[in-house]
């Protein structure tokens, strides 16, 4: 049996797990690579049957581009589909929790690998079954910027759900984790209706939400919530971190966000480390101890909600 130390990172380890998740995995999917030791991550792709609208065009094509800081961002994805970060299993009766990561980037591109893999990975040596998002981008041209990118986090809920025996997932154990404009797709998607008539609550509905400086989640007028949200009784509970300094993601809305969760009485939990500022992820910044302590408190969360 392979066994990793807790909470380290161990390349070894995590090399000969990528390869066994990939030959335990369940059949079915659309697979990018071999399951050789290396291979890419398994993906499964959101609508075989077409994309609903509003479509971004196929052209021109997704790439993936290194910046200046030494981090990949994603841009123009027009087949939303969902990248599967599995793990052996250790007990074949013992169901695990899943979650499904939503990457920020402003509705234009995705930084699906601070905001995205690394997390995944993260999660996986802890011990969960996780899926990176790549929603369609860019929408943030569109005239509702995160309709497409909030029917592709229902619709990743709904085949997660919907692939619970395949992962050997429990489908009452499914979190959606969203940074900034992920975040914000997350907290619509999870706390508004169904957006596809075929779908149900049941379906779409995550059973926990983690926030990391959600973008935009404030109402218009800079009190309140979205209006395109509806927090209520059956809102599920919900995780927030963001930094106080933050010039994107208004600490402001967070705290508004999380009062609207009270007085609805769901379960809520709100970090407002004093600096940080945005888009830090999984990637810890010099004198700010809360981008590299925030995850460790949404699994303690996440933990003490049953995941």
């Amino acid at each position: 049996m392979l066994t990793c130390p807790p909470r380290m990172v161990v390349p070894m380890c995590r090399a000969a797990a990528w390869s066994l998740a990939a030959v335990v995995a369940a059949g079915g999917l659309t697979v990018a690579g071999s399951s050789a030791v290396g291979a890419e991550p398994r993906e499964i792709v959101l609508w075989p049957d077409g994309v609903p609208e509003p479509r971004v065009p196929a052209e021109p094509a997704e790439k993936v581009e290194m910046g200046k800081d030494g981090i990949s961002r994603r841009s123009h994805v027009s087949s939303p589909r969902l990248v599967v970060y599995d793990i052996p299993r250790a007990d074949p009766m013992q169901r695990r929790s899943g979650i499904v990561v939503l990457p920020g980037g402003g509705f234009n591109i995705l930084a699906d690998e601070h905001e995205g893999s690394d997390i995944c990975r993260w999660f996986n040596d802890r011990g969960l079954v996780a899926f990176v998002l790549l929603y369609r981008v860019p929408t943030a041209s569109f005239p509702m910027p995160n309709a497409g990118p909030v029917l592709d986090a229902q619709q990743a809920v709904s085949e997660v759900r919907r692939r619970a025996d395949d992962y050997q997932i429990d489908p009452h154990r499914i979190a959606l984790l969203g940074f900034s404009a992920g975040g914000q797709a997350a907290l619509v998607a999870a706390a508004s209706p169904p957006r596809l008539e075929s779908a149900t609550v049941a379906a779409t509905r995550p059973d926990a939400v983690v926030l990391v400086y959600p973008w935009k989640v404030g109402g218009a007028d800079g009190s309140g919530v979205r209006d395109d949200v509806t927090i209520d009784v059956d809102t599920p509970p919900m995780f927030i971190a963001q930094a106080s300094n933050d010039p994107a993601s208004l600490p402001q809305s967070a705290a508004a966000l999380f009062l609207a969760l009270l007085q609805a009485k769901v379960p809520a939990e709100l970090h407002i480390y004093e600096a940080g500022g945005h888009g830090f992820g999984m990637r810890p910044r010099d004198k700010a101890p809360g981008t590299s302590d925030w995850p460790n408190r949404a699994l303690d969360w996440l933990r003490g909600r049953g995941f």
